[in-house]
């Protein structure tokens, strides 16, 4: 299946408010997911046998600055079967409460390798995954202060007296 029978088929089997995005002008064309179906549009991309995208090759996440206070996770996915890759993105706003995370649901369960790449998410990011079996850090030290890929994280000087900055 191509990009757009792709996208013919989720809009088939959830309606047309599951893509609230299409992006055709980078290297690779994208779907913006609705946040609330991200998983079930995963499953809907692993189990069907025209799509059948059996491996998650990548996840990572955007922080697209004070002005916007979205946080976006990406989804690259692989067919290795089909000889085929899709990016999926969906976007989430969060008003950067230092008491709240910017919630995603996890996709842990559709590909495990998603608990990893998660958890990087979570430890540079600071975006939660709702079901993630093992949310931790997973790159830097348990008591480190801060997500230091946010557009507004402030390095420390010093961690443990060594300097940092």
């Amino acid at each position: 299946m191509d990009f757009n029978e792709i996208k013919d088929l989720l809009t088939d089997k959830f309606g047309p408010a599951v893509i609230t995005n299409v992006e055709t002008n980078g290297l690779q064309p994208a779907l913006q997911i609705d946040p609330e179906l991200i998983v079930q549009v995963c499953e809907e991309l692993r189990d069907n046998n025209n799509t059948w995208f059996d491996f998650l090759s990548c996840l990572s996440a955007v922080d697209h600055g004070l002005e916007k206070n979205q946080f976006e996770v990406v989804y690259h996915l692989a067919s290795i079967p089909h000889k085929k890759q899709l990016v999926l993105k969906t976007t989430k706003y969060h008003d950067r409460n230092i008491g709240t995370l910017p919630n995603f649901h996890s996709v842990s369960e559709v590909w495990r390798t998603a608990e990893w790449h998660e958890r990087e998410a979570f430890d540079l990011f600071g975006i939660y995954f709702e079901g993630n079996p093992d949310l931790r850090r997973i790159l830097l030290p348990d008591d480190w202060e801060g997500y230091p890929l946010r557009k507004d994280y402030i390095a420390a000087e010093e961690y443990k007296g060594i300097k940092i900055n």
